[in-house]
């Protein structure tokens, strides 16, 4: 396919200019003291999003971390989400979720019709290194929740792994591949969410901070959310284009803890985590 193979190129190409860029930076950085006249903003042009590998036949959800010199005058402020919705969403509303081709690993299309807008719901996402519990807001993301929810119940998370960890100015855990490859999905998708319905265009490459205990969903682009989702086990610089539907309790945090402190394979800032991450089974409860 001749548009993966071009997309591919110019994505390898782009991760080649900004690693020779952080090179530069590290090798130019005193005992990790950044000059005063350079602020480095870590954000995600990319994001989580899927990279197309030169040939065009395989597609990975690549974590990219960004880095922009600019000076202090022009360095946007990276704002905390504050999990608050500016304007309320009506009680009840419809999500469309479009079937996408890809695999569904026996994932069926939800019900996207009358979905609660209000309260939370908890799915406890229990692993070989602990419990994760989340609370997931339906107030923030209705239609994420309802999906997540779905799938947890339908037994979709089961036996996967999270296949990537990442450190720096990104600091997440990323699960909910079935396939572990980074490039599978439930068979269908959907539209984005707070924060991204509720920014200005022209704002939604200023990063913000994802706090610690956000749990957002990783896309390939806008309005492209299936099962992949990302837990910040401290804060995160992201442009705000990844839908923030849900909080890692406390209990959850001393397993992500836990899991972090350990590190990624091969002591690298990105890759799979150094021990290994397996859902075992995932329990939705009110």
């Amino acid at each position: 396919m001749p548009n993966n193979q071009k997309r591919g190129e110019e994505a390898l190409s782009k991760l080649d200019r900004e690693l020779n860029s952080r090179d530069r930076k590290e090798k130019a950085r005193p005992l990790g003291v950044v000059a005063a006249s350079v602020v480095v903003i870590l954000a995600l042009v990319g994001g989580i999003w899927f990279m197309t590998t030169r040939d065009g036949d395989d597609e990975e959800i690549q974590a990219e971390e960004t880095a922009t010199e600019t000076s202090p005058e022009e360095a946007p402020e990276a704002t905390v989400l504050a999990a608050q919705r500016e304007n309320q969403l009506d009680e009840t509303v419809t999500c469309t979720y479009d079937e996408n081709g890809e695999d569904a690993n026996g994932a069926e299309v939800p019900n996207g019709d009358d979905i609660s807008a209000r309260g939370t719901v908890t799915v406890n996402f229990q692993t070989n290194q602990g419990d994760i519990p989340m609370e997931l807001d339906r107030e923030l993301a209705p239609c994420t929740v309802n999906a997540i929810t779905e799938l947890a119940d339908s037994g979709f998370y089961n036996d996967t792994i999270c296949h990537r960890m990442t450190t720096g100015g990104l600091n997440v855990l990323q699960c909910g591949d079935p396939t572990g490859s980074g490039a599978g999905g439930p068979g269908f998708q959907f539209a984005d969410e707070y924060p991204t319905d509720e920014t200005d265009e022209a704002n939604l490459q200023n990063p913000v901070t994802y706090p610690r205990g956000a749990v957002a969903m990783a896309n390939s682009g806008p309005d492209t959310n299936g099962s992949q989702f990302f837990l910040n086990y401290a804060d995160s610089q992201l442009a705000p284009n990844y839908t923030y539907f849900g909080t890692v309790t406390a209990d959850g945090l001393e397993t992500l803890d836990k899991i972090a402190e350990a590190g990624v394979e091969g002591g690298q800032p990105d890759g799979t985590p150094a021990e290994e991450v397996k859902i075992e089974s995932a329990e939705v409860s009110a």
